[in-house]
């Protein structure tokens, strides 16, 4: 097969918006997905931090709020046993939505599709082999096996990653002990709720919104949804769950009672679902050809934030890509994919590892270390750093040719007048283009940017943050300054090969 350009392995989110990023920049993916089927069980249940933003720039977060399983806004998140509430801050510097994976997955397929990508399922890769020039995929599918060669093959196939180990890409880390079950339950009859969140039942009487912790495990308890209680157990567990495998109403029922040592009366399940923590990181995310993204290339032992750097990663890569293939990337350009994003993913495993120091302990020692993390957290600056973190919004990237502070940062989404009328950053980038906006006036600086085949708009903002801002395809500043020519050059040079 000649019309690839691109092999991408695995139909979860980080793949699916791979496909949709890499067909924006006028490359042709195929996705190869082993499932027959689309996935029902809800491996993630919500969306955080900057991949929201990216969304937005995409034209898709509209799209994504309509699928909110939960209307309550979620401003107050778990961080290893202790809760940052960010319900004081008027724009709360980590943002959430409740979304389920099957139904985001499916979204994000219908963009990459409408968009000319080609998904097709009930299609595993069992072997792999390149060259200097290509790669080569046996794929068995329904009619057999067959052969499919591109330039390029991402593995977005989870964290059991088959592509990862034929690449010959170790993963060292560690996998937690601790399994972890999450139900949502309709409230039954013999349940009560109360309006702080705490459940009273027949035979436990009144159990604490929050965690409680007993000498087998944690029992967590919220409700943010009318008529609905979540509750999550952990557990230890020396082997290794299939996350896989479906989990019933009785094994939920089980481990609450291993953990309180009687029933809890449970209603009609919305959501169940079973989980293990690794902590592991790929040694390198680029193996010749051959690249990982997702939790291919990292598992996070923590919730709430694998899919937003999955995606992520997604997005850093597809431009890059996509230009490397086109015959247009400047020396080195695909290098900085994993340089940027294995720190990235290194950030990330900092703070989730965190958590898991904070949550792991059971003694009256633990219990301290959390009250004292916990009164730190009461501190705006310190919830606010701590949410950048989960979020990724405080990852800064080498920006060449700019020493100006918003270089390397992701840009913020400015509201914008032109000619034309009023339109915003993310407007701008909704082609997954890159952009130069000049802001004050620069035309000899336009002039360099249209040289280089980027994007020139001028327009006014009413909070100037510069002149002139050079915008890469995934939002981040590539540059920033006013009428430093030399400085504009070099980094057009550096990222577009101008």
């Amino acid at each position: 097969m000649t019309d690839v350009d691109v092999i991408i392995v695995g139909a979860g989110p980080t793949g699916l918006m791979l496909a949709a990023e890499l067909r924006l920049a006028g490359a042709r993916p195929l996705v190869l997905e082993r499932r027959p089927e689309q996935g029902k069980t809800p491996k993630a249940h919500g969306l955080s931090g900057q991949i929201l933003d990216v969304l937005h720039h995409r034209g898709l977060l509209d799209r994504v709020r309509a699928l909110v399983t939960d209307p309550v806004p979620a401003h107050r998140f778990p961080f290893g046993g202790v809760h940052v509430d960010l319900t004081r801050f008027e724009e709360p510097p980590l943002k959430a939505l409740s979304v389920r994976q099957p139904s985001l997955e499916q979204l994000l397929e219908e963009h990459a599709t409408q968009l000319g990508a080609e998904v097709r399922r009930g299609h595993e890769v069992v072997g792999l082999s390149q060259d200097d020039t290509s790669v080569t995929a046996r794929v068995r599918g329904p009619e057999g096996e067959y052969d499919v060669t591109a330039p390029y093959l991402a593995g977005c196939d989870g964290g059991r990653s088959p592509i990862r180990a034929m690449a010959g890409i170790g993963f060292p880390g560690t996998t937690y002990p601790e399994v972890n079950r999450i139900g949502q339950v309709k409230i039954p009859e013999g349940l009560t709720v109360h309006d702080n969140g705490d459940i009273e039942t027949p035979e436990l009487g009144r159990i604490a919104a929050g965690f409680t912790r007993t000498g087998t495990g944690v029992f967590a308890l919220g409700s943010l949804t009318p008529g609905i209680v979540f509750i999550q157990t952990t557990e230890d567990d020396p082997g290794e769950v299939d996350e896989d495998v479906p989990m019933t109403l009785a094994e939920f029922g089980e481990s609450i009672r291993r953990i309180l040592g009687k029933d809890v009366p449970l209603g009609e399940p919305v959501r169940l679902s079973r989980y293990q923590f690794s902590a592991r990181q790929a040694e390198r995310y680029r193996e010749g050809r051959v690249l990982l993204a997702g939790d291919a290339a990292h598992l996070l032992p923590s919730t709430g934030t694998a899919i937003n750097v999955g995606m992520s990663d997604s997005v850093n890569l597809a431009w890059k890509l996509a230009a490397e293939i086109q015959g247009r990337a400047p020396e080195g350009l695909l290098d900085t994919y994993h340089a940027e994003r294995h720190a990235a993913g290194a950030r990330a495993l900092l703070q989730s590892q965190a958590q898991v120091a904070l949550r792991r302990g059971h003694d009256e020692a633990a219990d301290a270390l959390r009250a004292v993390f916990q009164e730190l957290l009461d501190d705006e600056q310190a919830a606010r750093r701590l949410s950048a973190h989960v979020a990724g919004t405080d990852l800064r990237y080498p920006a060449p040719g700019s020493s100006h502070a918003l270089a390397g940062t992701f840009v913020s989404d400015l509201a914008l007048e032109t000619d034309e009328g009023a339109t915003s950053v993310a407007a701008l980038l909704r082609s997954a283009r890159p952009v130069l906006l000049d802001l004050a006036g620069r035309p000899e600086l336009r002039e360099l940017a249209e040289a280089a085949g980027v994007d020139v708009h001028t327009a006014k903002a009413e909070d100037r943050p510069a002149d002139v801002l050079l915008i890469r395809p995934d939002g981040y500043v590539a540059w920033a300054g006013d009428d430093d020519v030399e400085g504009l050059r070099e980094a057009l040079a550096t990222w577009f090969g101008a």
